[in-house]
C-alpha cells in the first residue's frame, strides 16, 4: 500500500472513530496564511466528527489585540494553534504549546499584488522587482512573517532600504490586499494565500526565486487545551489527503502527510 494511501486510511479511521465519541468544542487560533483553506475545510471536519470548531483569527506575531500571542496572554481559550512555524516554535519554547504536537502543514510563497486593472510590474528577475518597487509611489507589506522578511532582508538584499523608508509601510492585522484594493498602496507584498481571498486586486505572481522566502505554517496543541484529542483530530485532518485540494487552491504547497517535529 502506498504511503499516501495508508495515511489516508489511518486518518479516515481515526476521524471516523472520533465521530462516535462525545462531540467536543474545539477552540482554534489561526493566522491569515491558512485562513481561506481552513474555512473551506472546517465544515467537512465538523460533519465527519460531530465536533464544533470555534475560531479566533489573528496574526502569528505582533502586538495587535488579535495577535495569537496576545490572545493567549490574556487567557482566551485555545486548543489548536495554526500559525507561522517559527512563531509556533517560540510558543513551544515558552511552554505554551505541547512540543510533541507540532505538525508542519504547508509551505507558503510571497506574492505581489496591484489594484485590479493596474499595470502589472515585471517579476521575472530580482532587478525587475527592484525597479518596480523604486517606481512605485507606495508599497505595503504585512506585520507577520512575509513583512518581516521584506522589510528586514529583501529591501537590503536589493540595496533599496533607504529609498523604501518613506514609501513602504507595514500594515498591522489588516490584509495587505485590502490596502491595495483601496488604492492606498500601489504594490502589496504578502503570502499568496492571504492575497487570494481579497477582491479588487490582481495577483501579479510570486517573487522570483532569488528573492523568494517560503514560510512554513504549522499547527500544535496549546498547553491550556481542554480538548487535546479533538484538537489532534483536527490537525490530522488538515494534514490528510482530504485537505490537499483546498490547500493547493488557496495558493499553498501541502507538506505530504504533515511533518512532525
Amino acid at each position: 500500500m502506498r504511503a499516501s494511501t495508508a495515511l489516508r486510511a489511518l486518518t479516515l479511521a481515526f476521524v471516523g472513530a472520533l465521530a462516535f465519541t462525545s462531540a467536543a468544542e474545539v477552540h482554534v487560533m489561526i493566522s491569515g496564511g491558512l485562513t481561506a483553506a481552513y474555512k473551506a475545510l472546517v465544515p467537512e471536519f465538523e460533519r465527519k466528527t460531530g465536533h464544533k470548531v470555534v475560531t479566533a483569527f489573528g496574526p502569528s506575531m505582533g502586538t495587535t489585540t488579535n495577535a495569537i500571542p496576545v490572545r493567549l496572554a490574556r487567557g482566551e481559550p485555545a486548543d489548536v494553534l495554526i500559525m507561522v512555524g517559527y512563531a509556533l516554535g517560540d510558543l513551544i519554547k515558552q511552554g505554551k504549546v505541547a512540543a510533541d504536537s507540532r505538525v508542519d502543514l504547508v509551505k507558503s510563497p510571497i506574492g505581489i499584488a496591484v489594484k485590479s486593472g493596474a499595470l502589472r510590474p515585471d517579476l521575472s528577475s530580482a532587478d525587475s522587482v527592484k525597479q518596480a518597487l523604486l517606481a512605485a509611489k507606495s508599497v505595503a507589506y504585512s506585520d507577520s512573517a512575509s513583512g518581516v522578511y521584506v522589510s528586514t532582508e529583501m529591501f537590503q538584499k536589493l540595496g533599496i532600504a533607504d529609498q523604501m523608508k518613506d514609501k513602504a509601510r507595514m500594515i498591522p492585522a489588516t490584509p495587505v490586499g485590502e490596502i491595495v484594493a483601496k488604492g492606498e498602496a500601489e504594490i502589496g507584498l504578502q503570502q499568496i494565500s492571504e492575497l487570494k481571498p481579497v477582491s479588487g486586486i490582481d495577483i501579479v505572481g510570486p517573487l522570483p526565486e532569488p528573492l523568494q522566502k517560503i514560510t512554513v505554517f504549522s499547527a500544535g496543541i496549546a498547553s491550556v487545551s481542554k480538548e487535546p484529542d479533538a484538537g489532534k483530530a483536527l490537525i490530522s485532518f488538515l494534514a490528510s489527503p482530504d485537505a490537499h485540494d483546498a490547500l493547493v487552491k488557496s495558493g499553498l504547497d501541502p507538506i505530504a502527510g504533515g511533518a512532525t517535529q
